[in-house]
Formats: C-alpha cells, structure tokens, sequence
C-alpha cells in the first residue's frame, strides 16, 4: 500500500476509526459519511479513495475522487500531509470542498503546483434545521417520479450550469449526469413543483446518513422567480426530511446569494458553520 507523508489509503478495516472522525461533526461531514455508509472504503466500490492520517485514532481523513473533502480535528499535520500526497498524485479532482477552515490552508499549499482556479468560493454558509419549518410547506411540491425524469433534467442541467458555471454535460452527451439525477429520483430524493410539465421548483436530497442530510440543487424557474415559490418550496424537502430521511436537514449556500439566503433564513435554517469551495 503506498504511504505518503504518513497518509494510507483507508480499507473497510479502518471504518470504525472513521466513523468517529466523522461523528465529531455529522452536519459539515455528511457527504463523506454518505458515501462510505453507501459503498464501504474500497476504491474499486467507492470510485474514490479515503486518505487517513493517523492511527487508529485517525486525525484526519480526505476523500478523494470527483471532490477533494478534507476532514480533520484540526487543522495542521495532517492537511500537509493531504496537501503532499494530492500535489504528487496531481489534480483528479473537479472541486475541493469542505468546512472552510480545512479547505482554505489546504488550497494555499496547493494552488502553487496545481494552478489558478475557475473559481474560489471561500465563505458558504452552513445551514441546519432539526425542527418544523416558519414557513408553511407548498403542498404542490411533491417527490419526483421515474416517468417524470425527462421532465426534470433540464431544471437539473440548468440549475447546475447557473450554480457551477458550467454544463454538466460532458463529453459523454451527458449520460452520467443523466443516470445521476436518475438515481436521485429512484431513491426518493429529488423533489419538484411540475406543472403543465414545465418545473417551476426543484432541490434533492444530496446525501443523507442517519444523522443528517443535506439538501442541493435548490432552484426556482426563473421565470417565477420572486413569486414567493421558494421558501414554501424549501420548506417541503425540509418537512420530508425530517420525518422520514434524517433528524438534522443542512445545506450551504454562496455568502454573496442574498436571496437565497434570506429563504432559508426565513424556513427557520441557523448557521452551523462555513464551506469554502474551489472550483476548477
């Protein structure tokens, strides 16, 4: 196995270790914690590796595969290490995410060898709500259906290309992406206000463990854009959430999106902590 600067690559053996790393915060680890609940740590089944540094106590962890996550108790050793073995592998990754105060040291020993990036988002907000929304729910905002796929992909594409600047349409004419909002929908988790087949509201549940979940891709057509559709939208998802997916329903949104802001301020959302973003 190779060993960088004190980091592994992580096996199923080590998922006890893991685990309670990611317990420390359950809301800002969500999607790491999702994804190794749903696929193990092997590579070959996650699509990804997760670097531990440490122990078995570990002190911190990365996942690595589309995102580059960074996880740790605090920041230090262990985010040079990451930063090492990253620097060495060279960029896979299309974004590195996570709580700010991981994600902005761990770009700064980067950026040096890895280049400009698109973007650098470094204050998101980190929403939580563990109760019933201010706001009542749209009760036309209901779980999308298999047969409704076609319907809501290009609400899906569009809001993906206004969130992240570009299509998530590849060079594989977007089958990917398409099997990914697929998924969503077979698991229950994406949710829309359809009507004459035209999607005027939209958000899924991106990820989910037993303790928290995490709402994405939230979206209002533009055209009904200051209707007043998103906050009751919004606080559908969080209603459903909460009774049947997860006790914590989070989110993070870009500090400077005032309006978005001001919804989830008003669905009864509280900041927990901040992400920062690097896109590429």
């Amino acid at each position: 196995m190779l060993k960088l600067a004190g980091v592994r690559v992580l096996e199923d053996r080590d998922a006890a270790g893991l685990q309670d790393l990611l317990a420390a915060d359950p809301v800002a680890n969500c999607f790491v914690a999702a994804r190794i609940a749903a696929a193990g740590l092997a590579p070959w089944r996650l699509g990804a590796e997760v670097w531990g540094y440490g122990g078995s106590a570990l002190e911190g962890a990365c996942y690595s595969g589309a995102n580059l996550v960074p996880v740790a108790r605090h920041p230090g050793p262990a985010l040079r290490a990451f930063a090492e073995r990253a620097r060495r592998q060279g960029r896979r990754c299309s974004s590195v995410v996570g709580p700010a105060e991981l994600v902005r040291p761990l770009w700064e020993m980067l950026r040096p060898f890895w280049g400009r990036a698109r973007e650098v988002r470094p204050r998101q907000p980190l929403l939580a709500i563990a109760e019933e929304p201010l706001v009542a729910a749209d009760a036309g905002v209901t779980r999308v259906l298999p047969h409704q796929l076609d319907t809501l992909l290009p609400a899906s594409i569009a809001m993906f290309t206004e969130e992240v600047g570009v299509s998530p349409v590849g060079n594989d004419g977007g089958t990917a992406y398409r099997q990914r909002v697929r998924d969503l929908i077979d698991e229950g988790r994406a949710f829309a206000r359809i009507e004459n087949g035209e999607v005027l509201f939209k958000a899924e549940i991106g990820a989910a463990t037993a303790d928290a979940c995490q709402i994405q891709g939230v979206w209002v057509h533009p055209r009904y854009r200051g209707r007043g559709l998103g906050a009751p939208g919004t606080a559908a998802v969080v209603r459903t959430a909460l009774r049947e997916i997860a006790p914590v329903v989070s989110l993070y949104v870009n500090d400077y999106n005032h309006p978005a802001r001001a919804v989830y301020a008003r669905c009864g959302f509280r900041q927990v902590g901040t992400f920062a973003t690097v896109l590429f």
